[in-house]
């Protein structure tokens, strides 16, 4: 299982970027995470100030 963004959620404020011990996690308009790379420890999701993130 792996996490992911909720696009209408995510505010591209950047906390989950540097949480990501794996580097899963790109920039944009909305940020996104790579399910290959996720390693599902939900780091991205415990400081994510608008609550986008979430397990598939």
């Amino acid at each position: 299982m792996a996490y992911k963004i909720d696009p209408d959620s995510c505010v591209a404020c950047g906390s989950c970027i540097g949480e990501c011990p794996v580097e899963a996690i790109s920039e944009g308009d909305v940020y996104s995470i790579d399910p290959d790379i996720c390693v599902d420890c939900g780091a991205c999701a415990d400081v994510c100030p608008s609550e986008a993130i979430h397990p598939e």
